[in-house]
């Protein structure tokens, strides 16, 4: 393993930089940047397919942390259990591919250049997901498609739980407003209009009352969860020398404090402080590694992963944006001879928070843990006369 200090991960201050009081915490923390080039550095495991291999277009944990959801971009759910390991996913054991007795696969409509989408309920029970089609109700149980509403067009971009009632969804749509729908009874109760391009993201917060959504030209909005009314409007900002592609995947997830917002952007990644939407942090990858294609906050929220389209996948620390590790395809992925296969999504164990499952663009799905002598990503150096450096912004340098 080579630990190498500096790389990628040299701070600087942007203009308008606002201080985060949970910075004052990692300072203690100093971390080095460890590479993971080889697949003896880490524990990694490749979940076993008898489906055609199609490209990962979305990728879930199970809330109970024993299953993984995959759907790929021919419309098709696959779900991975563990049976071992008291049903918990782990790289250790191979999972099983599950399906139901009758043999049913979960099929969306399919479209094509669609936006897919889906959304777990909390108990598992349920699956809501869309391929550019009809939304579809699932049984998680029996595979069952119970029901299908929201014919296109416009066609469902993005689905999200409403967190106080499993019968509500919000959805965004191809057309740049979001539905807020109430499945049981087959009606929508609120259509929130605002962005001004397709919308890619949703998150809500139970703490703020509000939803966060994003969309395709990187803009975020702030929603009343009592009234449905906007509260708040911001673009991100894009980073000297880039440009933000117009049909961006541009994504949010709140901290676990429900409180600050991971902004999720081909770019970069950002961190603003809901619900004003203060911009707190920004991280962007060298150039040369190209761009985001996903990243997610660990369970815990202490960490974040980000999979970058060269294969590599980082480890940054939440607060600071720190670079912990760099994790190369070769570590994982090593008969990867084609640059062209990375990792297209990343999601993150629900009580693990240093195991992360990646999809790919070949079909495959990942897990990823650390090796179990070291117990967590990366190296902490040790202060000296009790000070050391502090990190308040993580930028990739060209």
């Amino acid at each position: 393993m080579t630990v190498m200090a500096g790389q990628n991960g040299d701070s600087r201050r942007l203009p308008d930089m606002k201080p985060n009081h949970t910075d004052e915490l990692e300072k203690s923390n100093t971390w080095m940047l460890t590479e993971f080039n080889k697949p003896s550095q880490l524990r990694s495991l490749q979940l076993p397919d008898c489906l055609m291999p199609v490209r990962i277009s979305r990728l879930t944990y199970t809330n109970s942390g024993g299953a993984i959801l995959a759907l790929g971009f021919n419309a098709v759910h696959k779900l991975w259990k563990w049976q071992a390991n008291e049903g918990k996913a782990t790289s250790s054991v191979p999972p099983q591919l599950w399906q139901p007795s009758n043999g049913v696969l979960m099929t969306n409509d399919k479209v094509e250049d669609a936006i897919p989408c889906f959304a777990l309920s909390k108990n598992d029970s349920y699956l809501i997901s869309a391929s550019g089609g009809k939304s579809s109700l699932y049984n998680m149980m029996t595979f069952e498609r119970m029901t299908t509403f929201m014919p296109p067009p416009p066609a469902a971009t993005f689905v999200a739980f409403y967190p106080q009632d499993n019968n509500i969804v919000a959805i965004g749509i191809d057309d740049s407003s979001i539905d807020i729908y109430n499945v049981r009874f087959d009606e929508i109760k609120s259509k929130l209009k605002g962005h001004q391009k397709r919308v890619t993201g949703l998150a809500f917060s139970n703490v703020l009352n509000i939803l966060v959504s994003s969309g395709a030209d990187a803009q975020l909005c702030v929603w009343s969860m009592d009234e449905w009314e906007k509260q708040a409007s911001k673009f991100l900002q894009i980073p000297p020398g880039r440009v933000s592609s117009p049909c961006a995947q541009t994504r949010v997830q709140f901290h676990q404090d429900q409180i600050h917002v991971l902004a999720v952007h081909e770019t970069q990644i950002a961190i603003y402080k809901a619900p004003k939407l203060e911009y707190l942090k920004q991280w962007v990858p060298q150039e040369s590694c190209g761009s985001v294609t996903d990243a997610t906050y660990s369970c815990d929220s202490q960490s974040i992963y980000v999979s970058v389209e060269d294969g590599s996948v980082w480890v940054l620390t939440a607060t600071t944006l720190q670079p912990r590790s760099r994790i190369s395809p070769d570590a994982y992925f090593p008969s990867n001879l084609s640059s062209r296969i990375y990792p297209i999504v990343i999601a993150a164990h629900p009580s693990q928070p240093n195991q992360f499952a990646l999809g790919l663009t070949n079909g495959g799905v990942y897990v990823i843990e650390p090796p179990e002598s070291k117990g967590n990503w990366g190296v902490i150096l040790p202060l000296e006369n009790g000070a050391g450096p502090s990190f308040n912004l993580a930028v990739g340098l060209e």
